[in-house]
């Protein structure tokens, strides 16, 4: 019988009934570089910590599980797992990636792929005719849904079809909704991408990244090139990241909660001139992240009337931290302009929609009526220092 989602946060059926780790309910941090061997030829099933260890492979089925992927890899960071993955392409491939991504990410295509010989296409593919930009060295499409930081929602299963069609991978970096909300490969993505600070962890504590596949070829070529780079997840971080999975759950239910009363809150102020969020009726995506998701998420943009109202809040706000990231525990408030998206050329910022007035919230678990307290302060403050 299929386990529940909750359930596998917290446990591996092959591991239930064993005593192994002298019965530890928290799983061993296994903090060694090397493992003696028994004899020639004879191996413990772990060599060199660069190759695996104990606590990441115990991560690794865990968000395997999570995805319904047949592999999941951890790398040191959410970037670490992207560079990696962009060695699976060779000079002269192609590659479709959403016009509105994370900033590192864009920097990543931009300052090293490039010049690695793989050329791109940027689209608008919650709503372009994505097989249009199709050639014959196109070897992937690459997307977030819902994107960073404009909330734009692609349909994975439509785009997978295309993909399908065309022999190329569909990778999907499903950092803002987590396995909890939304399962690509199940939609018929070939590749998911996490950064695993945000959500998996949860509290704002360490740096992580994944890939996880349900192809056994990608799994091979992920395994060597884990191997042959280094970037895998050290043990105390793979457990800290093990420690927060626990409560994945309650924490995106409980976000995702106050997410919603936040933008309608939003919505109301007079300050406000948009408010982006998926889980509004009159947003383009709701319909398709009704059907290919279980929720809608803890991440709101939003565009206040001016820039400089924009940059009081952020110097006023207390409780709710101005910071970059998010996915943990506590509120956070970023400008995308200085902060995550700071690298991206102007241009290409403002045609995604990213201005001076934009504002992106990261809704933590906190009592909601403390944080919109806290936003009805800072607002009220703000409107009184500009009227003056």
């Amino acid at each position: 019988m299929d386990r529940g989602i909750n359930t596998r946060c917290l446990h591996l059926e092959e591991e239930e009934g064993k005593v192994e780790n002298f019965g530890a309910i928290s799983y061993p941090i296994y903090q060694t570089a090397t493992y003696a061997h028994p004899g020639v030829g004879q191996s413990t099933g772990y060599d060199y910590s660069r190759l695996q260890n104990p606590t990441r492979e115990h991560l690794e089925k865990i968000v395997a599980s999570l995805e319904d992927g047949i592999d999941a890899l951890a790398f040191s960071t959410g970037m670490a797992a992207i560079s990696l993955l962009m060695e699976l392409f060779q000079p002269g491939d192609h590659l479709i990636v959403d016009s509105d991504l994370y900033g590192g990410s864009i920097r990543l295509f931009d300052n090293v792929s490039k010049k690695n010989g793989i050329t791109f296409s940027n689209v608008d593919c919650h709503k372009d005719n994505v097989e249009a930009y199709i050639t014959e060295h196109t070897k992937a499409i690459y997307i977030e849904t819902p994107t960073n930081p404009m909330m734009n929602v692609t349909d994975i299963e439509a785009l997978s079809k295309i993909a399908k069609r065309h022999s190329i991978l569909l990778i999907v970096d499903n950092t803002f909704l987590s396995p909890y909300f939304q399962n690509p490969l199940k939609l018929g993505a070939d590749v998911v991408v996490h950064s695993g600070t945000k959500y998996l962890g949860g509290h704002n504590d360490t740096l992580a990244g994944f890939l996880v596949t349900n192809r056994e070829d990608l799994s091979e070529r992920f395994r060597f090139l884990i191997k042959t780079t280094g970037s895998g997840l050290a043990p105390f971080d793979s457990w800290l990241i093990l420690r927060g999975i626990k409560t994945l759950g309650i924490r995106m239910e409980k976000s995702a909660a106050n997410a919603l009363a936040i933008a309608k809150w939003l919505k109301e102020q007079s300050s406000v001139t948009e408010v982006i969020y998926p889980g509004f009726k009159e947003h383009p995506g709701y319909e398709i992240m009704k059907r290919q998701a279980k929720g809608f998420g803890a991440m709101i943009t939003f565009k206040v009337k001016s820039k400089e109202f924009a940059l009081s809040i952020l110097e006023k706000v207390k409780m709710i931290k101005f910071a970059e990231s998010l996915g943990g525990v506590e509120t956070l408030i970023t400008y995308p302009t200085t902060q995550t998206h700071a690298d991206v050329p102007e241009e290409i910022r403002e045609r995604n929609g990213i201005t001076a007035c934009t504002l992106r919230v990261s809704v933590g678990i906190e009592d909601v009526e403390d944080l919109l307290n806290e936003l009805k302060t800072v607002f009220a403050e703000t409107e009184a220092e500009l009227n003056k």
